[in-house]
C-alpha cells in the first residue's frame, strides 16, 4: 500500500484537510465551512465542540472520498490561525467558546495598557505588538469580566493545540504559534512569568502547556479519535504550524530577497531573518521559525480579503469570476471611490473603522468592488513598505491566499507595489505546510530545508506595469491622506469626550 501524510488547516472561515504522498503530491482535499459566532459587537467566537466535530467529519470524509485506508496515513500535522484563546477547564472540558484572533472585546484593556506603557515594557522580551486578539489580552479580559470562568481555567491553548489534544489526548503549545502570544520570551524560547505578572494574570502560569516543536511528534491518534475519523490508533501527530509559517514554507522563503504576502482575513507580510535586531524602525513582530536559529518577521492586521467576503455576503451571492470581470472592466486607478478595509480591525489606529468615501450617483457596483480590491492592496502596502525598511534588498513578492487565484487582483498588487508578484502553485498552503511538518517529523525528510529543496512546484510571475504603477501611486497617496484626516477626526472625538 502507498503511504500518505495528512495536513489539517483550521482557518478563519474553513477547516480543510489534505492528503499528500511522500513527494508532496496532493491526492485529495476536503473542506467544511466553520461558523464564527458574534453574540455582541466586536466578538468573534467559535464553538470548540463543534470545531472538533467538523475536524473529525472532514478527516472521515477525506478518507472516504479518496478511498485511502487510515492505515496508509503515516503522520498528521495541523496548521491554524494564530493568537486567540482556546481554554479547557480543570476537568479537561472546553471552557466556553473559543475566542478568535479577530475578536476586539479587549479593546479597552489594550488602550489602558497603552496609556500605562505596557507594550513598550513587553516588546523587548516578546517581540510582539499588543493586540486585542492576543491570548494575553483575552485572558485579562476574562479575568476582569468573567471571573468565575477565569477561576476554572485548567489549560491555555491556541487552535491547532486544541485539535491536536482532541486527536491525541496530549496537551502542548506548538512553538511557532505560542511564540507570538505575548506569553513567550523570544530570547530564551520559554514562557516568562514576568510577562503574566506585568499583565496581572500570573494565576494562569500553571495552565500553560509544554512547548513543542513544529515537527516534534507530540502524541498519537487515540482509539476514540480513530473511531470517528477513520485514522488508525497510534498514528503520530506532530506539533504543527502557525498558518503564517506554513505559508512561508510553501512560498519557499529561505533568504532576505523575497517576502511573502498572505491575503485572507489577515493581511500579512513576512520575511525570514537569522537574528533578532535592536532599535529597528518599527516594532516588527517576530516569531520562531521552523529552522534552528531563524525567525519569521512580519507585519499584519485583519484588513485583507475578509472584507470582500463580508461585503459580497451582504449584497447577495456573486461569484469570484464575476467580481474579477467587473473590476477588470474599469480603467485602473481612475475612480474617486476609496474603501477602508477595516471591518475586522485596522493598521491605522485602534479607533479606525471601515467605509467607502467618494461615492456619487454615477458610481456602480463595479466601482465599489474595484475600490475594495484597491483598499485591500493599499492596506497591504502599509505592511509591505514597513517590511522593506528592514529587508532592504527585496526582489520579489510571493503571494498566497484566496486572492492569489485572481489575476486581476494580483496584477493590481504588482502595479501598486512595483515588485514582481510570484504565485506558488500550491492549492492549500495550510494543509500542505502541515503535511510537510508531518513528513519531517516522521523522518521522510531530514528537516524543513531538505523538504523545501525536494518538494518543487511551479511559480507563476506577474510583472508590474510602469504606467499603472504611477497612476496607483497617486491614488495610494490620496488614500494615505484620507487615513490621516480620519485619524484627526478620531483624535478630536477623544478631545470632545474629555
Amino acid at each position: 500500500m502507498n503511504d500518505f501524510w495528512l495536513g489539517i488547516d483550521c482557518g478563519g472561515t474553513y477547516l480543510k484537510a489534505g492528503l499528500y504522498n511522500s513527494q508532496g503530491r496532493e491526492v485529495a482535499i476536503e473542506r467544511q465551512a466553520l461558523q464564527t459566532i458574534s453574540p455582541l459587537p466586536g466578538y468573534a467566537e467559535r464553538d470548540m465542540t463543534a470545531l472538533w466535530r467538523a475536524c473529525a467529519e472532514t478527516i472521515a470524509a477525506l478518507l472516504r472520498r479518496s478511498g485511502i485506508d487510515g492505515r496508509q496515513v503515516k503522520g498528521v500535522g495541523i496548521s491554524a490561525q494564530g493568537k486567540g484563546l482556546f481554554l479547557l477547564d480543570k476537568n479537561d472540558r472546553p471552557l466556553g467558546n473559543a475566542i478568535l484572533s479577530s475578536d476586539r472585546r479587549a479593546m479597552a484593556i489594550v488602550q489602558r495598557w497603552q496609556r500605562e506603557g505596557l507594550p513598550q515594557k513587553l516588546y523587548p522580551f516578546t517581540r510582539q505588538t499588543l493586540w486585542t486578539g492576543h491570548p494575553l489580552s483575552l485572558l485579562r479580559w476574562v479575568k476582569e469580566n468573567a471571573p468565575q470562568r477565569y477561576a476554572q481555567i485548567g489549560c491555555v491553548m491556541m487552535g491547532h493545540d486544541y485539535l491536536r489534544w482532541c486527536l491525541t489526548g496530549v496537551k502542548g503549545c506548538e512553538e511557532s504559534n505560542i511564540s507570538e502570544s505575548n506569553l513567550y520570551c523570544m530570547t530564551t524560547g520559554q514562557y516568562d512569568p514576568r510577562l503574566t505578572q506585568w499583565s496581572g494574570i500570573s494565576e494562569i502560569d500553571p495552565a500553560l502547556s509544554p512547548i513543542v516543536g513544529s515537527s516534534q511528534i507530540s502524541g498519537e491518534i487515540t482509539s476514540q479519535a480513530a473511531a470517528i475519523t477513520g485514522l488508525t490508533a497510534g498514528t503520530p501527530v506532530v506539533g504543527g504550524l502557525f498558518d503564517v509559517v506554513s505559508t512561508a514554507i510553501c512560498a519557499g522563503l529561505n533568504d532576505e530577497h523575497t517576502l511573502n504576502a498572505v491575503m485572507g482575513t489577515w493581511a500579512v507580510t513576512s520575511g525570514i531573518a537569522d537574528s533578532l535586531r535592536e532599535n529597528e524602525a518599527h516594532p516588527y513582530v517576530y516569531g520562531r521559525y521552523v529552522n534552528p536559529g531563524q525567525y519569521i518577521v512580519h507585519e499584519a492586521s485583519p484588513t485583507s480579503s475578509g472584507n470582500l467576503e463580508w461585503l459580497t455576503a451582504q449584497w447577495g451571492e456573486i461569484g469570484f469570476s464575476e467580481i474579477n470581470r467587473l473590476v477588470a472592466s474599469l480603467p485602473k486607478a481612475a475612480s474617486d471611490v476609496f474603501f477602508l478595509p477595516f471591518l475586522y480591525g485596522s493598521n491605522a489606529g485602534l479607533e479606525m473603522t471601515s467605509g467607502f468615501y467618494g461615492m456619487q450617483a454615477l458610481h456602480t457596483r463595479a466601482h465599489l468592488l474595484q475600490a475594495v480590491y484597491e483598499g485591500v492592496v493599499f492596506s497591504h502596502m502599509t505592511h509591505l513598505n514597513r517590511m522593506r525598511e528592514r529587508f532592504t534588498d527585496v526582489r520579489a513578492l510571493r503571494v498566497t491566499g484566496g486572492p492569489a487565484h485572481s489575476q486581476v487582483w494580483m496584477q493590481m498588487l504588482a502595479d501598486v507595489s512595483g515588485l514582481p508578484v510570484e504565485l506558488p502553485q500550491v492549492e492549500e498552503t495550510g494543509c500542505f505546510g502541515a503535511a510537510i511538518a508531518a513528513l519531517v517529523g516522521t523522518g521522510e525528510y531530514a528537516d524543513f530545508r531538505d523538504a523545501q529543496q525536494t518538494l518543487n512546484y511551479e511559480i507563476d510571475t506577474l510583472a508590474p506595469d510602469a504606467r499603472a504603477h504611477a497612476a496607483y501611486q497617486r491614488k495610494y497617496h490620496r488614500y494615505q491622506m484620507l487615513i490621516t484626516a480620519l485619524q484627526g477626526f478620531h483624535a478630536r472625538i477623544k478631545e470632545d469626550a474629555l
